[in-house]
């Protein structure tokens, strides 16, 4: 932990793939924001899926919807998690779930980081109910049809036209 003023600065670590940021992923960093004096949102590659933006352009889309969070900052990162967030000086990682079904993997993760450090500790932020259905997989199945109305649903509004056009130049290529 840093010092800041005398006291110590909490710091959490937000890690995944966020191909592309979801509002479910923005809801979470919105209240992780809230809970430490320092959210870092490390930005992996999930090497069993298919990116549809580059990790360079997965961190300016996360930087420009969490902009107005001035303790929010956003770094790419490739190894193991538990390396990255203790590169960054933190002992929390914070993981969002949605349903249920994430629940297993999550766990299985968690045990398989506290093998690797049994020093950082996991918490479990649940996406709003309203998100809760909403996964990138998901985003890239309906990203072509969807209008975007229909995609500010799923993704923040400054990011969808980026979406668009990924989708079209991945389409037409």
């Amino acid at each position: 932990m840093t010092e800041n003023s005398g006291k110590p600065q909490r710091t959490a670590v937000y890690t995944g793939s966020f191909d592309p940021i979801t509002l479910g992923h923005l809801n979470v960093i919105e209240r992780a924001a809230r809970l430490v004096d320092r959210l870092v949102i490390g930005v992996g590659t999930n090497v069993t899926k298919k990116a549809l933006f580059t990790p360079t352009e997965r961190v300016e889309l996360i930087e420009r919807v969490t902009e107005p969070f001035s303790n929010v900052s956003v770094k790419m990162f490739s190894g193991l998690a538990v390396h990255f967030v203790r590169q960054q000086g933190a002992q929390v990682m914070v993981r969002g779930v949605r349903p249920l079904t994430d629940i297993a993997a999550e766990f299985t993760m968690m045990m398989a980081n506290r093998q690797l450090d049994s020093e950082i500790e996991t918490v479990f932020l649940m996406a709003h109910e309203e998100y809760s259905h909403v996964s990138s997989s998901l985003l890239k199945q309906i990203a072509l049809l969807a209008n975007e109305e229909s995609l500010a649903k799923f993704v923040p509004e400054a990011i969808v036209e980026d979406i668009r056009k990924k989708m079209t130049s991945k389409v037409n290529s």
